[in-house]
């Protein structure tokens, strides 16, 4: 995999991640008349989305140079699992005490933090040509 497609397979990824977190916030909000957008902005979305799909696309890309395909399946439960810990970032967070209703925000936030992995992973194999040597 050239480090152009590296590249590439990180800006679509991240670009679909944060449209589903976009998406996500709009129906949520939406749906039980909250507004986090202080805390969780658009920007932010499509930021956070596209570093975290471009550190997981640069794992690949040295995991490949270095001839080690095999380890492509152990770096996906890598992610999935680092993607799930990084909930506790969440739950630990602490809002403005003036902000209503902060018990939603956990709602909000932690199905997002899997939008990375799952975009990611589920474009990678349209990227990848690797072999199981």
């Amino acid at each position: 995999m050239t480090f152009t497609k590296t590249l590439l397979l990180a800006l679509i990824s991240g670009i679909i991640s944060g449209l589903i977190c976009l998406m996500y916030s709009i129906i949520y909000s939406d749906s039980f008349f909250v507004d986090f957008s202080s805390i969780l902005n658009p920007a932010g979305m499509f930021i956070s989305s596209t570093i975290g799909t471009l550190l997981m696309s640069i794992g690949y890309f040295f995991i490949l140079k270095w001839n080690k395909a095999k380890l492509i399946p152990i770096a996906n439960i890598f992610y999935s699992a680092l993607s799930f810990g990084s909930i506790i970032g969440v739950l630990a967070f602490k809002l403005p005490l003036d902000m209503d209703f902060p018990e939603m925000f956990p709602g909000l936030a932690i199905p997002m933090h899997f939008f990375q992995a799952l975009s990611f992973l589920s474009l990678a194999p349209f990227f990848l040509k690797y072999s199981n040597k």
